[in-house]
């Protein structure tokens, strides 16, 4: 299993939500280019970008911002933040990313979805399903910036695109994210179980090493952290078995 940083960008600053909720935002006194440096430094060759202001309002608020950090790295950059259409979808690959991360649209534009999937390559495109657990223990998908939910589980809008080419799936528990109260490690669990075949990436929740073992006994390829490394929840030597090239 790999740990893939997380850098997330509101106005061009870097910050960190609670529960995904745009009103409970956290800023970190550091530069996205030098936060890169950092995770460059560490020995990390992924970082996961978000661009919440494009997740939030839709388009790419902070295109030109990402354009400039892509070229500027020589770290691979996962990107997503308002990827609903094709033309986004196009704009990031221009960019130079590493992998384009389309969430919305696979529940909004089906179709558009499948031809990103087919056009760039199973690498070069990752699904973000974002969901909160139901009473039932059921996750459902929440879309645009995690402000609606779906009524559909993340195990059926799933089930639509395993033809396609579909390798790198991201799911966030929406209510563990930013809180480092642990990942939910049974639903990871289960996700591996149910699909073997996908890469899965885990994300909310990651509080230091003790959750990044346990991630990896679910099978999930790699984990997301970004407040745990922000505030240093880890040590340079905790970090180093994980900071790998998947």
């Amino acid at each position: 299993m790999m740990l893939i940083p997380a850098m997330d960008l509101a106005g061009g600053r870097c910050v960190r939500l609670r529960r995904g909720r745009f009103d409970e935002a956290t800023e970190y006194a550091v530069e996205p280019d030098a936060l890169l440096a950092r995770y460059r430094d560490l020995g990390a060759t992924w970082v996961h970008v978000v661009d919440l202001d494009g997740a939030r309002l839709g388009g790419g608020a902070q295109r030109e911002r990402l354009t400039t950090l892509a070229r500027a790295t020589e770290l691979r950059l996962q990107v997503g933040g308002g990827v609903r259409d094709a033309a986004s979808v196009a704009s990031l690959r221009a960019a130079g990313v590493g992998r384009i991360v389309v969430g919305t649209m696979a529940l909004t534009d089906p179709g558009a979805t499948r031809s990103a999937l087919r056009r760039e390559g199973p690498e070069r495109v990752a699904l973000a399903l974002d969901v909160a657990l139901d009473a039932g223990g059921t996750p459902r998908v929440r879309t645009h910036g995690w402000t609606e939910e779906s009524a559909r589980s993340l195990w059926q809008v799933l089930e639509e695109y395993l033809d396609d080419g579909l390798r790198h799936v991201l799911c966030t528990d929406v209510d563990r994210d930013g809180m480092l109260a642990g990942p939910n490690v049974e639903l990871y669990r289960e996700a591996v179980q149910r699909f073997p075949g996908v890469a899965w990436q885990a994300s909310g929740g990651v509080r230091g090493a003790a959750d990044l073992a346990a991630l990896a006994d679910t099978g999930v390829a790699a984990a997301i952290s970004g407040r745990a490394l922000l505030e240093d929840g880890f040590t340079p030597e905790e970090l180093e078995p994980w900071l790998r090239s998947a």
